[in-house]
């Protein structure tokens, strides 16, 4: 049944790369959403290109056909489609403490700032903009829609104010003078902007108002604000991912 899937998904995938500028729905098995152009299938990975048609504004990434529930080819709809389309519905991890997560500064994850190795090409980065709810809708976790892989960089840039309850705001680095022991980094600043990769992991990463770093397993990239209780927040901090596009 598998091996006949996937040559079901490999023929289609001719088909429809034989056709220019369509819009492809990949829907993956872990409720992700993507939406750009199937343009390859190779070594069981299907090459995606995401965002507009403008020259230099489109981003590549790849799926794994195993990790693939369905592929829509959709070729009533122009190349001209917003440059960020990335949706997801699976749900997110809980947004309850861990014991595990008490490393002295919670970012096992911070391989940051890798330098490029001599005569290589600089990668390329797709763009995506997500907003992050501070209160404890789904668990306390936006999903960004993004789907990363182990060694792929990313860059995320964060902004905006958010309420915290009985009258205390905070921006993406979070505050320092509140004190919060039920929080999940229990060593950052309460309301920071924190994430986490997959759904089955309590590896937080602390991103502040700006963060680089390289990731360090695959799963879908999940945001969220660094406090205890959000049964009385408001309001939303605004993302922008830069995401490298593997498998270029």
């Amino acid at each position: 049944m598998r091996k006949t899937f996937r040559l079901l998904l490999a023929g289609t995938l001719l088909l429809a790369t034989a056709a220019p500028l369509l819009a492809d729905t990949i829907r993956l098995k872990d409720g992700s959403v993507i939406r750009g152009q199937v343009v390859g299938f190779k070594d069981q990975q299907f090459t995606i290109l995401i965002g507009g048609s403008v020259k230099g504004r489109r981003g590549q990434t790849t799926v794994f056909a195993e990790d693939v529930e369905s592929i829509e080819f959709d070729a009533n709809t122009s190349s001209t489609s917003p440059t960020e389309e990335m949706t997801a519905q699976n749900n997110p991890p809980a947004m309850k403490p861990s014991p595990s997560n008490n490393q002295p500064d919670g970012n096992s994850n911070s391989r940051t700032n890798d330098v490029t190795p001599p005569n290589s090409a600089p990668p390329t980065f797709f763009t995506i903009k997500v907003g992050v709810r501070a209160d404890n809708a789904n668990n306390g976790w936006t999903n960004s829609g993004l789907v990363v892989r182990k060694g792929q960089r990313l860059r995320i840039s964060a902004s905006g104010r958010v309420s915290l309850g009985r009258g205390r705001f905070s921006t993406p680095a979070g505050l320092v003078t509140i004190q919060d022991s039920d929080k999940l980094m229990r060593n950052e600043a309460t309301g920071a902007l924190i994430a986490v990769i997959g759904d089955d992991n309590d590896d937080f990463i602390l991103i502040g108002p700006r963060r680089e770093f390289v990731v360090q397993r695959d799963g879908v990239l999940f945001l969220g604000v660094n406090e205890g209780d959000l049964a009385d927040n408001t309001g939303t901090y605004d993302i922008v991912i830069e995401a490298e596009a593997v498998g270029r």
